[in-house]
């Protein structure tokens, strides 16, 4: 079952697989999410998930059993 992951602050809508790395699926639909260890050590990537939870893009995945995720980017112009 294919979960819908919305991404704002642009409203991009795209859906995605269970366990499909979330970098992959910002990168499938054209949304950029700034990285830089991509081993989840320097948080470049964070973003907040709708329940508020706050991860690092770069080792998370889209989780199993949900419909719907949104996904929160942040902006830090320091990157």
């Amino acid at each position: 079952m294919s979960v819908c992951i919305r991404f704002l602050p642009d409203d991009v809508t795209i859906a995605a697989e269970p366990g499909e790395p979330l970098l992959h699926v910002a990168a499938r639909a054209g949304v950029s999410i700034p990285t830089g260890c991509l081993m989840g050590s320097c948080h470049a990537c964070e973003v907040e998930l709708d329940d508020g939870e706050a991860i690092c893009s770069c080792i998370s995945s889209v989780p199993p059993g949900r419909s719907h995720l949104t996904v929160n980017l942040f902006t830090d112009p320091t990157w």
